[in-house]
């Protein structure tokens, strides 16, 4: 196959292309530099999957997002399309073996984070590679103004050198036109065509509500048990909130990073399928999902930016349904949003201070520790160094977003031992002390195999089985390791923590100082928009949001919380939309209009008039039971 058409339909299933798209692949097919800017839900992959599809040899993807990576390998894997992901601590044996399957090995996409790009092998390996397109996915991590700005992807206007003839397609779904410039420079790209579909979703209501019980308006809002997303800001928010709703007979469960990796996908499967139709989530929950009848996107606490809030709020009615994306804030929000993100931002000093802790917690000699790996316990880190929490979390984030470190987050994460010596001489070790007979004989009884390689170890199954405790256990392990007798990659908690370059104290800092204070300076300008966002109640909500990012339409949405306050009768929209909704209500059984407005979440004056004019239009009628039906 050789049609872009041939392929969407053979892999994909479906029989068009969503708006854009195939304008988009045709560019990319004349070999010319592309951006392409759609909103969430717009179908970005396709632009530069189907491409690399068409043509022969191998489509580099670069990537910030980890999980966002092993989630479009699965789903192209799925399809009979061979992919790779360079994700986490690879060896570099293993990284050479997987280098060179992208050479010889026919795969058609080799997915990689900015930072393996600063790898000499990494270069040198995709300069044999036949490659046949460069994707680079969250573009604006390039741009010093963007939301989410990583200095890595500094690093891949270097593929230019090594790749000249190959084109690029850069992509994001936020990028206001400061930005988008900035993007467009950085990448170098080469007189590029910029196709930026409108960020206008017309059967989308921005609402912002002022609410001091949100918990009580979270039932109101969700009484219809319809697929919805719940944001909050923390993990233990989305258990509590998950809790209180189910207790109120509505369907809802929880999801967020410190969940284990089948729990996730059992979660998920729940809320794909309605069993659970509420899903209480983390900001990252939703990167690559395509439910498309989600029917409101609610968050309970305020957002950082307006760049993620118009992401998250995106996932809402992807199949163009009328649906609600809703804002609850209070003055308390206010204050924690300040709080969290403008009081706790890092100075260079308080970065310089945390990045020497860390290197003496991990025993980093100075000029050492280039892609040294250790496992993190935060609160621990804290706790030993007497840190403040929030700030040292915020400076933590900075060295990761700046390259400084690489923060890993993986659920699960197992010890694995190998015993190094024969199995009589370790039977004759073990014996010559009490505790590590019953901890060595106790992991021989329970693994096999773990003579021949590194097996993975439930650290907590072997401390109940030989009734010692979890430090016991540990402590016991090293001693092993440091009589030989094992191989031990111990790992205690659910993050690594991965140094990017040799300690050099303050002169690793102070090459990212200017950097530092443009970012602080950009967090404090994303938070005062978003401050502006909720408390303008004169202009519609949809066109404060389009101007933000550049696109200046002037005409009112008609549906959003503004505009339903601006208006006493509907508008012709929202007359549509109503009629429909009351319609699609009468098919299922007979309502009074009290029913019927507790179903809707129009005003109830609104409502009595579009009943009134559906009789009027003879498409619904009165029983004799005062209930509305259908004619």
């Amino acid at each position: 196959m050789n049609k872009p058409l041939d392929i969407l339909q053979h892999y994909w299933g479906y029989t068009k292309f969503r708006p854009l798209q195939e304008e988009i692949i045709q560019h990319v097919l004349d070999k010319k530099d592309t951006v392409a800017l759609l909103p969430t839900g717009g179908g970005k992959s396709v632009c530069f999957q189907i491409p690399a599809l068409v043509e022969d040899g191998i489509c580099i993807v670069v990537s910030p997002l980890i999980a966002l990576m092993n989630d479009q390998v699965n789903a192209l894997t799925r399809m009979g399309i061979k992919s790779m992901a360079l994700t986490g601590s690879i060896s570099l044996n293993d990284l050479d073996r997987l280098l060179d399957n992208c050479i010889y090995g026919n795969y058609k996409f080799l997915y990689l984070s900015p930072e393996r790009l600063q790898q000499e092998l990494v270069q040198y390996r995709i300069e044999k590679m036949q490659v046949n397109l460069i994707a680079i996915d969250e573009a604006h991590c390039i741009s010093q103004w963007g939301n989410d700005f990583r200095p890595a992807y500094k690093n891949i206007s270097l593929l230019k050198s090594i790749k000249p003839d190959v084109p690029f397609i850069a992509l994001t779904a936020t990028a206001t036109p400061e930005v988008l410039t900035d993007t467009i420079n950085e990448l170098e790209l080469n007189n590029p065509g910029v196709f930026q579909k409108s960020f206008f979703r017309e059967n989308l209501s921005y609402q912002v509500w002022k609410e001091q019980d949100k918990f009580y308006r979270l039932k109101d809002l969700l009484k219809e048990n319809e697929p919805a997303i719940i944001y909050t800001r923390n993990r233990k928010s989305t258990e509590e909130i998950s809790k209180h709703l189910n207790l109120k007979g509505i369907q809802s469960t929880f999801f967020h990073g410190g969940i284990s990796a089948d729990d996730k996908k059992t979660k998920l499967q729940n809320w794909l399928n309605e069993t659970t139709p509420v899903m209480v989530a983390t900001s990252a929950f939703g990167m690559g999902i395509d439910k498309p009848n989600v029917r409101s996107v609610i968050h309970i606490d305020l957002p950082e930016s307006l760049e993620s809030y118009f992401q998250e709020a995106g996932r809402a009615g992807r199949d163009s349904a009328y649906s609600k994306t809703i804002l609850l804030y209070n003055e308390a929000d206010e204050a924690q949003v300040k709080r969290q993100f403008i009081s706790t931002l890092p100075t260079t000093e308080f970065l310089k201070h945390i990045y020497k802790r860390l290197c003496n917690h991990f025993y980093i000699a100075y000029g050492e520790g280039e892609f040294t790996t250790h496992s993190f316990n935060f609160e621990k880190f804290c706790l030993q160094y007497e840190l403040h929490t929030m700030k040292t979390y915020n400076a933590i984030q900075t060295l990761d977003r700046l390259s400084i470190i690489k923060l890993s987050f993986e659920f699960g994460r197992k010890t694995e031992v190998q015993f190094l010596i024969p199995s009589k001489q370790v039977i004759a070790y073990l014996d010559s002390n009490l505790k590590n007979a019953i901890i060595g004989k106790t992991i021989l009884r329970i693994y096999t195999g773990i003579f021949e390689k590194l097996t993975a170890i439930d650290l907590e199954l072997i401390a109940s089985k030989s009734g010692q405790s979890t430090k016991e256990l540990i402590d016991t392990l090293k001693q092993f390791e440091k009589d030989k007798v094992i191989s031990l990659q111990l790992a205690t908690t659910d993050t690594s923590l991965t140094f990017i370059e040799p300690r050099e104290d303050d002169r690793t800092i102070n090459r990212i100082a200017k950097t530092v204070e443009r970012l602080n300076s950009n967090k404090k300008k994303q938070v005062n928009a978003v401050m502006a966002y909720i408390e303008n109640n004169t202009v519609c909500k949809s066109i404060q949001l389009l101007h933000y990012f550049g696109d200046y339409s002037d005409t009112p949405c008609g549906i959003c919380s503004v505009c339903a306050n601006q208006q006493s009768l509907p508008s012709k929209k929202e007359l549509t939309l109503i009629s429909r909704e009351i319609l699609v209500l009468l098919e299922v059984n007979t309502f009074t209009s009290r029913e019927i407005c507790e179903r809707l979440t129009f005003a109830e004056a609104k409502v009595i008039f579009v009943l009134q004019q559906l009789l009027d239009a003879n498409k619904i009628k009165l029983n004799l039971n005062n209930k509305y039906n259908l004619i």
